[in-house]
């Protein structure tokens, strides 16, 4: 029971067994979650602690489970960061654009420290480099935001 409801979050309701790009499909899915839940301030925050911390206990479990580090299938770990990034962002066109694929950038360079977060095993491992590509991310946009006026 508890390995379906952990592969269930893992995947995101299964948005992590989408055939194409279930990553970049996750972070949309994200975006949506922000776009829901923005201007509701603690509500939001909760929303993100909620999935951030489901992340660390289901990410772990479908990876024994499949045998495999760092399971394509889960997206968890993208919806987490998507709402590290986006938090107290206002939701323009501009902000949502360049947030997201900034944040994408992120994930998939993976620069320094986020590269040595991949060696961690486990749910750590998984969740800590989107939550760390999030967090880049956030600072850059709330940095644009402020010094080029952004929104």
């Amino acid at each position: 029971m508890s390995s379906k409801i952990a592969e269930c979050l893992a995947t995101f309701f299964y948005v992590g067994r989408f055939p194409v790009a279930p990553g970049s499909l996750a972070s949309l899915v994200g975006v949506l979650i922000y776009l829901i839940f923005w201007g509701q301030g603690n509500f939001y925050l909760a929303v993100s602690v909620l999935v951030t911390l489901a992340g660390f206990w289901a990410a772990g479990k479908v990876e024994k489970l499949s045998g495999e580090n760092d399971p394509g299938c889960v997206v968890i770990d993208e919806v987490a960061g998507v709402l590290t990034a986006f938090f107290l962002l206002p939701p323009t066109i501009p902000v949502i654009f360049t947030a997201f694929f900034l944040f994408r950038a992120f994930d998939m360079f993976k620069i320094y420290p986020i590269d040595k977060t991949e060696e961690i095993p486990g749910s750590t491992g998984i969740m800590l480099d989107d939550l760390l590509a999030g967090l880049y991310t956030n600072i850059v946009m709330q940095a644009a935001i402020r010094i080029a006026g952004m929104s």
